[in-house]
């Protein structure tokens, strides 16, 4: 008998890194040697003081429910983090705390985005972005970049694409999956732009705020002409190597929150109870405490920097941030190998999977088509090894 599915799921496609990811495990378990650079996850593990705050939560009994926002003295703590490192004055009910900062959005497009809604997003963007809009039967409206341009929009772009339509500007700086970042100037600029039309709202994803090398980073909320309107995403995943706890939050108006708290409520009601004591400790740590591991990100950014350059084809800047590089790999679209020709970034990612056993995931699903996304955060040695692989699979094409 067949069953058929929801309209809805036809609304929404597989996330193109967990498909790439998905691919890359079925082939190691035939016995295959992947190098998967396709999942932005640190390869660091989560750091023994956030690990002993979660045992402290479990030995203190914190296994019941709690308020659907979260508790009270995480919310708290969120709040200092958010006046330490970005300058923004929140109350602790203007905190929601969710099953990682996916679902801090999925509550935010859920809460505020009506049908024929229009949404405003660079391209290149998170993946996630575009399909929760499409998911809430918004209008993705998205403005391409260039390498470049750095992969950033300029003021003239964002006022071009705002209409009468535009309900929410969302932009993630650093940026997932350039490593792009918008300095202090470009912020107040694209903000200059936002003031004039009041019924646009921001969601500043910061996710990526503490994986910066040069540049010191800036929250568009901290103008205060604009702070009403601004929602913050953050969460622990990313600086603090917290992947699987899933803890994100956001700081917001009361109305939004609100609302996000009534759409959380029929979800998942509160986040992890363990999860909400391990990342309260990791909030209130010093940022300087992930140094090491930061570092280490730099020192990776210029290592495969490097070895891509040694590769005839790929164009490449160097990312500000995050831990991806986002290479223009058009050079190699209409050239062949044995008969199978690179169309496409698709067939160019499907090409190195097969040939050179590397996984990476292509512009499509970011929203542009001339390039690849990698994740550097793996060993020197892999990189070495994977760039080498690539080239040699790359010179084979013709």
């Amino acid at each position: 008998m067949n069953h058929p599915h929801s309209s809805f799921l036809s609304l929404l496609s597989e996330s193109a890194t967990i498909a790439m990811s998905r691919k890359s495990r079925e082939l190691r378990k035939k016995g295959i040697d992947i190098i998967n650079l396709s999942l932005g996850e640190p390869d660091f593990d989560t750091p023994g003081f956030i690990k002993e705050a979660a045992v402290e939560g479990m030995n203190k009994n914190y296994t019941h429910y709690m308020a659907v926002n979260g508790y009270e003295d995480f919310r708290t703590s969120v709040v200092e983090k958010f006046k330490r490192d970005n300058h923004l004055d929140y109350t602790s009910d203007q905190i929601v705390v969710s099953t990682g900062a996916k679902q801090t959005l999925a509550n935010i497009m859920l809460a505020i985005i009506d049908k024929y809604d229009e949404v405003i997003l660079p391209a290149p963007y998170w993946v996630t972005y575009f399909e929760q809009i499409k998911m809430v039967k918004g209008i993705p409206v998205p403005i391409l970049t260039t390498l470049e341009d750095e992969y950033k929009i300029s003021p003239e772009q964002l006022e071009n694409a705002i209409t009468p339509k535009t309900k929410l500007f969302i932009f993630n700086s650093p940026s997932n999956p350039s490593g792009a970042i918008y300095s202090k100037n470009e912020i107040i600029a694209l903000g200059e732009v936002l003031k004039k039309y009041p019924q646009v709202l921001i969601i500043s994803d910061e996710i990526y705020e503490h994986i910066i090398y040069e540049e010191k980073h800036y929250s568009i909320g901290q103008d205060a002409e604009l702070f009403d309107r601004v929602i913050t995403v953050n969460g622990v995943s990313k600086a603090f190597a917290m992947t699987g706890w899933r803890i994100g939050y956001m700081g917001a108006p009361n109305w939004i929150v609100k609302a996000c708290t009534k759409v959380q409520g029929q979800f998942t009601s509160g986040a992890n109870s363990i999860g909400q004591r391990a990342a309260k400790a990791a909030v209130e740590a010093n940022p300087e405490t992930i140094k090491g591991m930061l570092d280490v990100f730099r020192h990776r950014r210029n290592l495969i920097v490097n070895e891509l350059a040694k590769i005839e084809g790929i164009k490449t800047n160097i990312p500000g941030g995050a831990f991806y590089i986002y290479p223009d790999i058009s050079y190699f679209f209409g050239k062949k190998h044995n008969n199978k020709t690179i169309s496409g970034a698709p067939e160019l990612c499907e090409y190195l999977l097969e040939k050179a056993n590397v996984a990476t995931v292509p512009g499509e699903a970011f929203g542009t088509k001339k390039h690849i996304r990698l994740s550097y955060a793996a060993a020197d040695e892999v990189l070495i090894e994977a760039a080498n692989r690539m080239h040699k699979a790359l010179s084979l094409l013709k």
